[in-house]
């Protein structure tokens, strides 16, 4: 039986909570559709020093944040995603760079650093700002070490980085995680079913 292929795009960046949980809920339409999908990553808070901080120095009202905990605290739950506490937030370009790099490894290398960032931010609380971190998960994605500072080095990462932020202007992409399917735009903590619906809808479309 042939699986049909999805694409999809998708706006994302490391250090996001939501952007996590998306991710996974993505991954299980794969039991249905031959995924390819087009990471755009983009950098929410450049603001946010490598060395990490604290997220109450992020701008956002407690009444606000506290929700928002509580709502990611929920999802995590049902999903059974693994998640700890979220307390500390870091600068995420290099990581970001360095995603955009593995794409030239290939699939598997790509989504096993892809995978392994997220865990290590969001289950393990590792700072995904510093270089050496960032090093030893390439390094056990079986990403050569020269790739690594090339992400960091070559200007042409970081005008990928460019392109996917005025991607998302061509789409009007307010906030992360976005997801792209066809001529519909899903934003936020969108439910598995949502995505499925919408996957269903494009391939419709194709087969009218």
């Amino acid at each position: 039986m042939n699986v049909p292929e999805l694409r999809v795009t998708v706006f994302s960046d490391y250090i996001c909570p939501f952007c996590y949980v998306g991710h996974h809920r993505l991954m299980r339409l794969r039991d249905t559709y031959d995924l390819k999908i087009n990471w755009c990553f983009i950098e929410i808070h450049p603001e946010t020093p490598a060395e990490g901080e604290p997220v109450t120095s992020l701008d956002y009202p407690s009444k606000q944040w506290n929700q928002l905990m509580h709502n990611l605290e929920v999802v995590a739950r049902e999903e059974s995603i693994p998640i700890a506490e979220h307390t500390f937030t870091t600068n995420s370009r290099d990581a970001l760079l360095l995603a955009e790099t593995a794409k030239e490894s290939g699939r598997e290398k790509f989504y096993d650093l892809h995978e392994k960032l997220f865990t290590a931010f969001f289950v393990d609380r590792k700072n995904i700002g510093d270089r050496n971190i960032l090093h030893e998960i390439a390094d056990s994605s079986g990403i050569h070490k020269d790739a690594v500072e090339s992400a960091w080095q070559d200007e042409k990462y970081q005008q990928r980085i460019m392109s996917n932020y005025r991607k998302a202007r061509t789409f009007d992409i307010q906030a992360v995680p976005s997801f792209i399917f066809g001529e519909r735009k899903l934003t936020g903590v969108v439910s598995e079913d949502v995505m499925r619906s919408a996957a269903h809808e494009v391939l419709e479309q194709h087969t009218v």
